[in-house]
């Protein structure tokens, strides 16, 4: 997992950055980007892709991140921003926003994926990245648990889809809550399994 980490590190690079993003399959809701510069050391306990980990234990590692991390930022699109640009390009935009927050300039960036970001930092994007990073996978779990808490802020505005527990994907459940309910202000109205309910 510190593969890339070590191979830029030797080249050079002594402030890298992981970034990832978390929600850009879901209807509803925005998608959150984190960038991550940790210690060479990392945060002392193995880390993982955040979708192959429980709830509750990614929760324990984002705690561990934040408080190890030299640097942590984090970028939000809406869904309004999703339907204007389309889901590539918000979550391309949330990575760029992710960095631009962090408090310590990177001088590389591993990107998870296969898109480059419209930056002048020397980058590598790597396809699954955040099972091949320990710092793609740090960015990965930041921006799975910042999006959950934040679909758990919209359930309480919006309790009759239940985002707390499907998190605005478009599981059996909530798609049968769009039939009954319509859409609400966070569903993403481009989306096939939305727009054919907007009315």
């Amino acid at each position: 997992m510190d593969y890339f980490e070590t191979f830029y590190a030797r080249e050079g690079y002594h402030r890298i950055a992981g970034v990832d993003e978390a929600g850009r399959g879901p209807l509803a809701g925005p998608v959150v980007a984190a960038a991550i510069v940790l210690p060479p050391e990392g945060v002392g306990e193995p880390l993982f892709d955040s979708k192959k980990i429980s709830a509750k234990k990614r929760e324990g590692l984002y705690e561990l991140i934040c408080a190890k991390a030299i640097a942590l930022g984090v970028g939000i699109v809406s869904p309004e921003e999703i339907d204007s640009l389309n889901i590539l390009q918000a979550t391309l935009k949330a990575m760029v926003h992710a960095i631009e927050d962090l408090s310590v300039l990177p001088d590389f960036i591993l990107i998870d994926g296969l898109h480059s970001l419209p930056l002048s930092i020397p980058q590598k994007a790597i396809p699954k990245g955040d099972q091949l990073s320990n710092l793609i996978a740090a960015a990965s779990i930041v921006a799975k648990v910042t999006r959950d808490r934040l679909m758990l802020q919209f359930h309480e505005k919006y309790p009759q889809y239940n985002f707390a527990r499907h998190k605005g994907y478009g599981t059996r459940e909530h798609r049968k809550a769009i039939e009954r309910f319509g859409i609400c202000e966070i569903h993403r109205k481009t989306f096939r399994g939305v727009k054919e309910f907007i009315r």
